[in-house]
């Protein structure tokens, strides 16, 4: 059995991550891979914020949540939820808190997720360059569905990062992405044409396969809202809430806690995808909110924001690709009228079975070349 690394996100507490990473280590073994997950050390952040470290990190987090106009005990339970996330959903992924750096590898994976996202302010992260392949001890080398998000070849100029990126990507055996804007600065600074392929959360068959997703949550009618803590505005929550209330919904929140919050969910990451499956509709403003919903085939509408942390370059490319692209809302007065469409899946299903066949293709010829 051939050694495989996976270096992802896989410690970061968010659901998207998890299930990805989850996907990509299933995928890895169906095709006979021996499986584990590689760390990196995060590294210095390009961008220069007022961003708080370790404990007085988490302090800040705590005291921002505290602020929202959610019910206090649904605070406490989001609080408690990221307290508990390591303890509870690492064994999952077959992994602990010990780290595990740059092991001896037959095929080293990188990928998926926002793993070239050099240009951010999360301490957790940074310009990390072992994300880029850096110290490995691989005999090969691979990306899979790598993305560098909202960094851009600009601000890789920016911040005088561009040649030493090149150079880290130049040495990689085989580049995959999963959106244009990465697809175009690897082609800048290597020349190279890189493959494109879907996130795993798409490609694993997490409803066929899946036997840790429950059939059913009996939870009463719901509006899912899906996003990070406080990324929805208060002018976006007044219309969300009316809109529930027009309707008979409660608001569930997932993930994060909003000003709109009837009640938020602390659940395993497969649960979460239970939780989707019998919402009545999704609101969200993510990548992997976005996908769960295709998955679980929903009515749901995805925000696209282009200030702040922003998710433009990803998550309309990810709608594109889909052909889900009438589901995108840039103003929260579009809901309404969004939700009342009736998703046609057909096209959508097609693009992903044919997906499928692509990333297995992929991975096994990967491990045909050691």
């Amino acid at each position: 059995m051939k050694k495989i690394g996976i270096l992802s996100m896989q410690r970061i507490f968010n659901y998207g991550s998890f299930l990805q990473a989850y996907g990509l280590m299933q995928i890895c073994k169906e095709i006979g891979g021996e499986v584990e997950f590689v760390d990196y050390h995060p590294g210095k952040c390009l961008i220069l914020s007022e961003q708080k470290r370790g404990i007085s990190r988490k302090i800040s987090k705590v005291t921002e949540v505290l602020k929202y106009k959610a019910p206090f005990k649904e605070k406490i339970k989001f609080i408690k939820y990221k307290k508990d996330y390591a303890k509870n959903y690492y064994p999952y992924l077959e992994i602990t808190e010990n780290m595990n750096y740059s092991p001896k590898l037959d095929l080293l994976i990188i990928g998926s997720d926002e793993v070239f996202n050099c240009v951010q302010d999360n301490t957790n992260v940074g310009f990390s360059p072992e994300l880029f392949g850096k110290n490995n001890r691989a005999k090969r080398v691979i990306t899979y569905a790598a993305s560098f998000g909202n960094t851009t070849i600009e601000k890789l100029e920016k911040y005088n990062v561009r040649s030493e990126i090149s150079e880290y990507l130049s040495a990689i055996d085989d580049i995959s992405v999963r959106d244009t804007n990465s697809g175009k600065i690897v082609r800048e600074l290597t020349s190279a044409e890189p493959e494109y392929h879907l996130d795993p959360v798409l490609m694993y068959d997490y409803i066929g396969k899946c036997k840790k997703i429950p059939k059913t949550v009996h939870d009463g009618n719901y509006l899912l809202l899906y996003g990070y803590s406080g990324r929805f505005t208060e002018r976006e929550c007044r219309f969300i809430k009316a809109y529930a209330k027009k309707k008979g919904l409660k608001i569930y929140c997932i993930g994060g806690v909003q000003n709109a919050c009837d009640k938020f969910i602390d659940c395993d990451p497969f649960t979460v995808i239970a939780y989707f499956k019998n919402a009545e509709c999704v609101i969200t403003d993510t990548f992997h909110g976005t996908i769960m919903s295709v998955i679980t085939q929903k009515r749901f509408v995805s925000f696209v924001r282009e200030t702040g942390y922003g998710n433009s370059e990803k998550l309309t490319d990810l709608l594109e690709r889909l052909g889900q692209s009438r589901q995108i809302v840039n103003d929260v007065s579009e809901i309404k009228r969004k939700l009342s469409y009736d998703i046609d899946y057909r096209k959508t299903n097609d693009i992903i079975k044919k997906e499928r066949v692509k990333t297995y293709e992929y991975l096994k010829s990967q491990l045909n070349e050691l």
